[in-house]
């Protein structure tokens, strides 16, 4: 591991953040999966300000969208990753045109019927809340969650971040072997798209900083109901075929021992993890919320072990 940061908040700040190896305190990471729940929560607002509802169907929203057996599909089934089409292909440069991307859903065909069986879907269901951003607030998605969201939070720009201003993100480093570390993954494509299901770029204090704002939602960002539903109701339970584990799945975010079983042994965490090892969530009976970003080891399993292991450390030193 060339380099990691680490991040405790509680009270509504951040009361920890270190950088280790490599990194810096500005140094930010490409945060994978961990992405996920920030582009949901954006999906929150909407649905608090009635122009999203969770039980309609998508093609009520998206034209063309339920072709080939999509027609019932509902904002519910894609929020918890039972609609269907985990393996749906979205090329970035099509999910940022909405014309293009329009037509793609129209192709998309189904693995299995709606709300059957549980399939992480790695991209597709959030390309789905990214075009639903757009039609419901009439702004890109990328510039919907840092003015409603990131913003007032006092976070900067996830989402959306131009090359040029990407030196500072640990995994586009050259490494040891390769001239730059993104040829050889791409992430700085992925981060100057803004993948809504996969890429973010921040710091480790970012990302607790925003889960404390789940926690607390002083800024009013929520409404009360809409967020306490999207925080704690598991609203599936549906086997991981992965994991091997209940999904444990509400509105965007993994409650208790779901993904990975990274939470350890809470049963009231939330969060989410991304590759590499990437973790953030908050823990609603301690007031506590952690973030671990890591970069550099060539293993695919240790930093996933890691994560789980420095998850478990920080409910046990917060009393969960």
């Amino acid at each position: 591991m060339r380099a990691c940061q680490v991040a405790v908040g509680f009270g509504e700040e951040v009361v920890y953040s270190e950088s280790f190896g490599a990194a810096r305190d500005e140094t930010r990471f490409w945060v994978a999966s961990a992405t996920k729940p920030i582009v949901a929560s954006a999906i929150w607002i909407l649905i608090g300000e009635k122009r999203l509802e969770v039980e309609r169907r998508v093609a009520d929203y998206i034209p063309g969208f339920g072709s080939h057996g999509k027609t019932d599909i509902t904002l519910e089934q894609v929020l918890l990753m039972t609609s269907g089409f985990p393996d749906a292909v979205m090329p970035r440069e099509e999910g940022v045109d909405a014309s293009r991307r329009a037509q793609r859903f129209a192709e998309w065909d189904l693995r299995h019927r709606p709300g059957q069986e549980y399939h992480y879907h790695p991209g597709s269901a959030h390309w789905v809340l990214a075009d639903l951003i757009e039609r419901a607030s009439g702004q890109d998605f990328r510039d919907f969650v840092e003015e409603r969201l990131t913003r007032p939070l006092g976070l900067p720009r996830v989402l959306g971040i131009e090359r040029a201003q990407q030196q500072d993100i640990a995994q586009l480093w050259a490494t040891d072997g390769e001239t730059q570390g993104e040829q050889r993954h791409d992430h700085a494509a992925k981060i100057e798209v803004g993948e809504p299901g996969g890429g973010g770029a921040m710091r480790a204090r970012d990302l607790a900083r925003f889960y404390q704002g789940l926690l607390h939602d002083s800024a009013g960002l929520f409404d009360p109901a809409v967020l306490l539903d999207a925080t704690t109701h598991i609203r599936t339970t549906l086997p991981d075929p992965w994991m091997k584990l209940p999904a444990n799945r509400t509105l965007g975010v993994v409650v208790g021992p779901g993904f990975g079983s990274t939470w350890g042994s809470s049963q009231t965490a939330f969060g989410w993890n991304g590759i590499g090892g990437q973790i953030g969530f908050a823990e609603p009976a301690t007031g506590v919320s952690f973030c671990f970003l890591q970069h550099g080891d060539d293993d695919a399993t240790r930093p996933f072990v890691r994560g789980a292991r420095m998850s478990k450390l920080a409910l046990e030193l917060g009393g969960a």
